[in-house]
């Protein structure tokens, strides 16, 4: 039995310059941080006597003699592609539903791949299972997706993620002191929009359209992050919730599928409630808000915005692990 945790992640800037179609002809750069919500997947190898070959549970359970008759696209492929022919049954738990823009899809490929390489016995260091599992969502399960999720994913932590023109990333922890980490964290919350989306129909709105107006606005997202690392060595950490709301702007002019009237709704009453400012996390379109509230109107905040889901949250440091191998027992 093999089990694999992997965090989920909010992208505070630069999102959008992590796409191939991007960084391999300009460059990018982005700013994010892990958080300690998961998803948990387990394998192992299933006795030769089990009516099915394949059982995968995750909100169906599919039981299947042929890896084709996996209706689970991400673990059918996967399992085709690393050439899993031994039974096999796959469980999957997430602290956080899918489609809702903290990087499940990419959780769970990087966590998947873990427990696969881990049942296989091979040891993969986190670049590496960052790097393939970009190739496995882009090309294998051929999904319009950024970079940035799976790199985030493997290797935790906040960090100021620089992807070059050849394809390979830099990884460079944000230089930001323990105490006013500490309260850019107590600062922020996760508001939930209720609308599930699927980001891939999002991105390719404006991935693939990269107008001259798409990459100045583009061109905007990296000077905001470039001020946003200027205001994480200052003393003037409040500044970052007005960053935000800067970089939400310009984002969700990128397309008419980032926002709609129900999220510019929720976004404009969070200001009114205590908001310095915010952003919908991931492609856009729906799922999760963060938002920066100063210390003092944390409790108005609170207070007007009970009718909606409020995730508290912290940063996570650890990224992807093996955290259950029974095969290292095993004679």
């Amino acid at each position: 039995m093999i089990i694999s945790r992997t965090p989920y992640r909010i992208s505070f800037f630069g999102g959008g310059t992590d796409y191939p179609e991007w960084y391999k002809k300009y460059g990018g750069e982005v700013i994010s941080t892990s958080i300690n919500k998961y998803v948990y997947i387990s394998v192992r190898n299933l006795p030769e006597f089990f009516k099915h070959k394949y059982r995968i549970l995750y909100s169906k359970d599919e039981q299947v003699q042929k890896l084709e008759n996996i209706k689970h696209k991400p673990v059918r492929e996967i399992l085709k592609y690393y050439k899993i022919n031994q039974g096999i049954e796959v469980h999957y738990d997430g602290d956080i539903p899918a489609r809702t823009g903290v990087g499940s899809s990419s959780a769970f490929v990087v966590g998947f791949l873990n427990a696969i390489m881990a049942l296989k016995n091979i040891n993969i260091n986190k670049y590496n299972l960052s790097k393939q599992s970009i190739f496995l969502e882009t090309k294998i399960l051929n999904e319009v997706v950024g970079s940035q999720d799976q790199v985030a994913c493997a290797h935790g932590g906040f960090n100021n993620i620089v992807f070059k023109k050849d394809g390979s990333f830099l990884i460079k922890k944000v230089k930001i002191n323990t105490q006013k980490k500490k309260n850019l964290e107590n600062n922020l919350f996760l508001v939930y929009s209720k609308i599930q989306r699927t980001a891939e129909i999002v991105a390719r709105s404006f991935v693939n359209n990269l107008t001259e107006k798409k990459i100045r606005e583009m061109q905007i997202i990296n000077s905001l992050l470039k001020e946003a690392k200027k205001i994480l060595t200052s003393n003037h950490i409040d500044l970052f919730g007005k960053l935000l709301h800067e970089s939400w702007m310009v984002k969700r002019s990128l397309s008419n599928k980032v926002s709609n009237q129900k999220i510019d709704d929720l976004y404009n009453f969070a200001l009114n409630s205590g908001a310095e400012g915010g952003k919908l996390l991931g492609a856009g379109g729906g799922g999760f808000f963060v938002f920066y509230v100063k210390r003092n109107n944390q409790k108005k905040f609170i207070n007007k915005m009970k009718k909606t889901l409020i995730l508290p949250f912290q940063f996570d440091e650890t990224g992807s692990n093996i955290i259950v191998n029974t095969k290292k027992h095993e004679k």
